[in-house]
């Protein structure tokens, strides 16, 4: 099986519980299990999900639920032709102030250890590329671990620049809410 022969679609409710595997899975593979805090119903309240898994609409502009603050994610999913879920892409939108254009932002590329080497990740990649360009975007965006070569071998194959010169920075936890109450 080949990336030609699988289908990548966006998310329906009922592929939440593969998400969550697939979720599972990445965190396990970055050594972060104990993090994951997604359960299904989370996924449900926070996905823009498609109507149904007869929807096989991938690029241009996704027929979703609308996306908001409370669901600012969408997810595609690429499915073998057997019908298994074997890899996803959950994103969300974001702004270039500079270049004054929306883009994607990947959170979550993953396709399953035993289904890797077949393009699907590259696959998944394209489909959001496609999307990005039909909506007149600026750019398709993601961070991965330093110690993680070979996904950042293949990125680079397929062109992505290492952005070297930006540090990654993030406020959460117990951080986070004495950010928000600093100014009381």
């Amino acid at each position: 099986m080949t990336a030609d022969t699988a289908t990548v679609r966006h998310a329906c409710r009922e592929d939440v519980p593969a998400i969550l595997e697939l979720i599972q899975e990445l965190a396990d593979y970055e050594h972060a299990l104990d993090s994951v805090e997604a359960t299904e119903a989370k996924l449900l309240e926070t996905i823009a999900f498609a109507p149904s898994k007869s929807s096989t609409s991938t690029t241009t502009l996704p027929q979703t639920e609308p996306t908001s603050p409370a669901k600012p994610a969408r997810c595609l999913v690429l499915t073998t032709p057997a019908g298994t879920v074997a890899g996803m892409a959950l994103y969300f939108y974001n702004y270039s102030t500079w270049r004054a254009r929306p883009g994607i932002y990947l959170e979550d590329l993953y396709v399953r250890q035993s289904e890797r080497k077949k393009g699907y990740g590259k696959r998944l990649l394209v489909e959001l590329a496609k999307q990005v360009i039909a909506m007149q975007g600026g750019r398709l965006e993601w961070v991965v671990l330093k110690w993680n070569e070979p996904s950042i071998k293949f990125y680079e194959s397929i062109g992505a620049k290492m952005m070297s010169e930006w540090v990654g920075m993030r406020v959460d936890g117990e951080a986070l809410k004495k950010l928000a109450t600093l100014l009381d």
